[in-house]
């Protein structure tokens, strides 16, 4: 299927690795033009450059998207370069789940910026280009925990609950404008953070992602493919998903316990 993405502008937050190189890549191989942040320099690079090895258009920007003003540059250098803007995904992010009674102030606060206010400034300061596109996407990265929180969930399960109702809030405001809204709930997919926790751990990655499936019932027996999670976010900014707004799906093996 032709996403119909050729010439367009996608940004991505947290895009070195993982979840956000995995879109990123797809986004190139429809034709996308691509911006990435991240906080590490060579990472963010190294993923660069095997895109452009592609035949990718790609700019990079050293971000902590945690700090307002370096969110509010990696949106203005994005629109320098390319002139427009017609897509954002907030990806940016980590798991953080530990019993509530040992979450410090300073630990919510940071969450809270990694997660929720990153994204809001992401999609404030883009909002003026997205209009001028005509037909604007947001795709907010989320997990499934924001539906479904369960104990020692916190400060991650509220923080990705802020973002569903920050994605539901944003579909019915910009939908006049022709900007869609819309999440994408995690469950256990292959990423650079249980990568390092296998080697943390002393396994090799593919044994470690198939205990954690046992481990948590994954209904489909296995981990998610980031390749998965990347075909839906990029359904989701496309033309071909041009009636979708205000939706969470969730891609999680049959994981959640909510629809």
């Amino acid at each position: 299927m032709d996403l119909e993405l050729g010439g367009k502008v996608v940004l991505v937050t947290g895009g070195s690795e993982g979840l956000g190189a995995a879109v990123a890549r797809r986004l190139v191989r429809e034709g996308a033009k691509v911006a990435l942040c991240a906080r590490g320099a060579e990472r963010l690079e190294s993923t660069a450059a095997a895109l452009r090895a592609e035949g990718g258009d790609v700019l990079t920007v050293q971000a902590d998207v945690s700090r307002a003003w370096e969110v509010e540059h990696f949106v203005d250098a994005a629109h320098a370069r390319f002139g427009r803007i017609d897509g954002l995904v907030n990806n940016a992010g980590t798991a953080a789940g530990r019993p509530f009674a040992s979450v410090s102030d300073a630990e919510w606060e940071a969450d809270l910026q990694l997660k929720v206010f990153a994204a809001i400034r992401a999609s404030r300061q883009a909002l003026p280009f997205l209009k001028e596109s005509g037909s604007g996407a947001i795709v907010n990265v989320l997990a499934i925990a924001a539906k479904t929180p369960g104990a020692n969930s916190t400060p991650s399960s509220v923080s990705r609950a802020a973002g569903l109702a920050l994605t539901k809030a944003l579909s019915k405001e910009l939908g006049p404008h022709a900007i869609r809204v819309n999440a994408v709930l995690v469950g256990i997919i292959e990423s650079g953070q249980w990568a390092r926790r296998a080697k943390e751990v002393g396994k090799p990655v593919e044994s470690f992602q198939q205990e954690m499936a046992r481990h948590a019932g994954v209904p489909l027996g296995r981990v998610g493919k980031a390749e998965e999670f990347a075909d839906t976010v990029a359904f989701l900014l496309s033309p071909r998903g041009g009636y979708i707004s205000g939706a969470a799906i969730n891609v999680d093996g049959g994981l959640s316990a909510a629809v």
